[in-house]
């Protein structure tokens, strides 16, 4: 087996002792889960446990606003979180063993929002975005608590092009692969939304859809949380597995790593 090692700095009574960590030469996928406004790190460990056994290095974290930062909660705006989500990107691309090239971002609606923004600004390989909720770009730096519903609801409600919104924009310069996940009885993200994202991925390298019979915004059913954490699970091996394979050297796939899901096709696994 060949190795590699890196150099590294070793933090000790305010000074720096130099150091050397030596490891195999192969890296592993790295895959950071970004979850939605009002939610936390703890609602994606177990995804994360299921991720990492295809030989992944997964990351969590708690957006500002959120458990220890909650007194934070009404002057976070979507800049700060963004701020948020990029620096834990860091972290995790910084862990020796993760390949740089094999990052994936996983988010939930609001996570979702800020993943699919992130693209554009940190090389992304795979993109998760399961009810991706939709904002105003003019209210950028406007505290997230501050935001009128209303104006919320009638933006998400319309066609919106990528060429107005920032989010869009992202999703269609990338090029890599997205799952884009629908909940079928969803009051915060309406259908609109997701065909928004989903038109708007038109240059990805493949883009899996899936409705979600019977599902909420927030997944309140258990079964439907045992649902959604085996179709990314699934999606994800899927996603490394072609990644490692003989063909991903340079050489064109034989056929596409997922199938393209119809518009009217549903997740089964819902009972």
């Amino acid at each position: 087996m060949t190795t590699r090692a890196l150099g590294i700095d070793i933090h000790v009574d305010g000074t720096r002792i130099a150091g050397t960590l030596v490891g195999p030469e192969t890296m592993v996928p790295g895959v950071l889960l970004v979850h939605g406004w009002d939610g936390s790190q703890a609602q994606y460990l177990e995804r994360a446990h299921e991720i990492a056994r295809h030989g992944c290095i997964c990351l969590t974290f708690d957006l500002r606003g959120h458990v220890r930062h909650k007194a934070d909660r009404e002057l976070v705006s979507r800049e700060d979180n963004l701020r948020d989500l990029l620096a834990a990107y860091d972290a995790l691309v910084n862990h020796p063993a993760v390949d740089p090239a094999a990052v994936a971002l996983v988010g939930s609606s609001y996570g979702a929002y800020l993943a699919a923004v992130a693209t554009s600004l940190r090389p992304v390989r795979w993109l998760s975005l399961r009810v991706p909720a939709l904002y105003k770009d003019e209210d950028w730096h406007v505290p997230k608590r501050s935001l009128s519903r209303d104006e919320l609801m009638a933006l998400r409600r319309r066609v919106v092009s990528p060429e107005e919104n920032r989010a869009l924009a992202a999703c269609a310069a990338f090029r890599g692969d997205v799952l884009i996940v629908e909940s079928e009885d969803d009051p915060v993200v309406p259908r609109q939304t997701v065909r928004n994202y989903r038109d708007a991925c038109s240059q990805a390298r493949s883009l899996t859809y899936r409705l979600m019979q019977g599902a909420d915004h927030g997944l309140s059913d258990p079964n439907c949380q045992k649902a959604y954490t085996d179709l990314l699970v699934t999606w994800m091996g899927e996603m490394v597995m072609n990644a490692r394979a003989p063909q991903a050297q340079g050489k064109q796939p034989a056929k596409d790593a997922v199938e393209e899901a119809q518009e009217g096709e549903r997740l089964g696994e819902t009972d």
